[in-house]
């Protein structure tokens, strides 16, 4: 084949549809491959272990808690149709990220995003570190980010279209989140708002049935939300007291600041694994408040305070000629002009403001400024929240997406993979922010020592994930106490193993060996907080654990195929 006839053949993949595909593709393999590459999260064992209680006795009622019920009822789906394990119990929340690249495209498509602008998002959603990571994860907020999303689409095509199908697809979107979790309504709140403001405005026509399909849509939602809460009409108390219950759980867990942190924790976060995002995003705020500059009078002022100042040093360090010679100068800007001519200038250069580009990113920097001030504001501080910071940051970051800016983009995807690798495909144990309560590789030992057991006694409060690994008939071996008992009450069970927590253990069971292993884990900031550039590149140190006495009786551990602990 020649080379031009070569070139003809793989022009297509090169194109904006077959790059968008390709970066489709790697966000695809990125989530679903290796998916039990990792043991399940405390609260990922949970959330399968409900699903799967829901799957074979049919139990679900809502519990704010653990959120909405929408996880449970399609992860029961996944396992009835696959069956039941760690792999399968990710499979959607992997799908459902993926597909949050298809609905940048549907931006694009409605116009709202250029093929460059259109590309690096995807890209940035594709391989971003957190979205991955928590796309192989059994949570709810990847669901609801896809909603989030999906709603967003769904708006704007029904604002460029005017029909009533996008308005019952608005309203699934929304009911869908408000399935998942009470922090929805959030988002919903930033939508309504920003609505409301382009009613005010005037600068998109609406369309003429707006009202009509709007309460469809509420309709939509709120039917969609009766049927899961109320677990499809079994327990309909719950939609008299469910949102009390949230409330009142919510309020209560925000005030006792449970799992706290600064109100800068997600600034860290995008710091460690997003940091090109990051920069991106500041700089298209930037960018677009210069476009937009609503205050020429302010920019006046600064501007001749700069040239007030540098009057004054220069006549405090040379003399009055000097400093003439200096402000007047062929290379000095003027500074002095009337704040009316800045006005109009800064007005002659703006593009129309009714654009539906620039209102588009001005939604979208409302909505990461909301949600970050949100989440920097709310006491719980939990990683997996980032992930609803950094879609909107995303598209921020590609306002004016200039050939510098896409440079720079791409140069930074390569920081991005790295981290994307590191926290999500490293074996063992990582001790990084976006870990919390992570099961510790340890288990996989001490599960193999169960799966050897004939008989193994539980004496501690801090279990999970076993119940979700020995789901079933593999909980009939299983003498499950909760907390710390005699040692007759051991020895009359007489097990070939013991699970106690190390703080609250024995000293010593006669007959048996102990070794102590990390139940989960989670990174700690009290080690690495004198050491934290060091700590940046190397990214090692101490991790944070809960950790159980394990005692075996002699044996175990060859019956189990495993070497002896030194």
């Amino acid at each position: 084949m020649t080379a031009a006839g070569v070139i003809q053949k793989i022009r297509p993949v090169f194109s904006f549809n077959g790059l968008f595909l390709l970066v489709f593709i790697i966000a695809l393999l990125l989530r679903l491959l290796f998916l039990d590459f990792k043991l399940l999260h405390h609260d990922e064992a949970i959330h399968a272990w409900f699903s799967y209680e829901l799957l074979t006795k049919g139990t679900y009622i809502y519990d704010p808690m653990y959120h909405g019920p929408f996880l449970y009822y399609i992860t029961a789906g996944m396992f009835f149709l696959l069956g039941q394990s760690d792999a399968v119990a990710r499979i959607l929340p992997a799908l459902f990220g993926a597909a949050i690249v298809p609905l940048v495209y549907a931006i694009y498509r409605l116009g709202y995003l250029d093929t460059r602008q259109a590309l690096v998002a995807a890209l940035f959603i594709a391989i971003s570190p957190d979205l991955v990571y928590f796309s192989r994860f059994l949570r709810h907020d990847t669901f609801q980010l896809f909603f989030s999303v999906l709603l967003l689409v769904a708006l704007l095509a029904y604002l460029e279209r005017g029909k009533i199908g996008y308005a019952v697809l608005a309203g699934l979107a929304a009911g869908g989140g408000m399935c998942l979790k009470e922090d929805m309504p959030l988002f919903l709140v930033v939508v309504i708002v920003f609505g409301i403001y382009l009613l005010w405005r005037r600068d998109v026509a609406f369309p003429r049935t707006w009202i009509r399909d709007g309460v469809l849509a509420i309709l939509v939602s709120i039917s969609v939300m009766a049927l899961f809460y109320s677990s499809f009409g079994v327990h309909p108390e719950i939609l008299e007291t469910g949102v009390i219950k949230a409330y009142t759980h919510w309020a209560a867990m925000h005030g006792q600041c449970r799992i706290c942190g600064p109100w800068f924790f997600y600034i860290v976060l995008f710091l460690l694994y997003e940091v090109p995002i990051f920069i991106l995003a500041l700089f298209g705020m930037v960018q677009f408040a210069d476009r937009h500059n609503p205050f020429p009078g302010l920019v006046a002022r600064v501007q001749n305070r700069i040239h007030d100042w540098k009057v004054h040093r220069l006549r405090n360090e040379v003399p009055d000629e000097v400093v003439h010679d200096q402000l007047t100068g062929p290379n000095v800007e003027e500074t002095n002009g009337s704040y009316k001519d800045l006005f109009k200038q800064n007005k002659n250069r703006v593009p129309g403001f009714h654009s539906k580009r620039e209102l588009f990113f001005l939604f979208c920097i409302t909505w990461f400024v909301a949600s970050v001030a949100a989440y920097a504001y709310i006491g719980e501080k939990v990683p997996w929240l980032i992930i609803h910071q950094l879609l909107p940051a995303i598209l921020v970051s590609m306002y004016l997406m200039s050939e510098k800016k896409v440079v720079f983009a791409l140069a930074g995807c390569a920081f991005l993979i790295l981290m994307t690798f590191h926290v999500s495909f490293s074996p063992g144990n990582i001790n990084e922010p976006i870990v919390q309560v992570q099961n510790s590789e340890d288990l996989r030992i001490v599960m193999k020592l169960i799966d050897a057991s004939d008989s193994v006694v539980i004496a501690s409060e801090n279990y999970w994930p076993l119940p979700w690994y020995y789901r079933g008939d593999g909980w009939n071996k299983m003498h499950f106490y909760g907390k710390i008992v005699d040692e007759a009450t051991i020895f009359s069970v007489d097990p070939d193993m013991v699970i106690t927590h190390d703080q609250a253990s024995y000293p010593a069971l006669p007959g048996y060996d102990k070794k102590t292993y990390k139940l989960c884990y989670w990174f700690s900031i009290y080690d690495n907080e004198n050491r934290i550039f060091e700590y940046y590149v190397k990214r090692d140190g101490k991790i944070g654990s809960i950790n159980i006495d394990v005692f075996t009786k002699p044996g175990l551990y060859a019956k189990a195929d495993l070497s002896p602990p030194v």
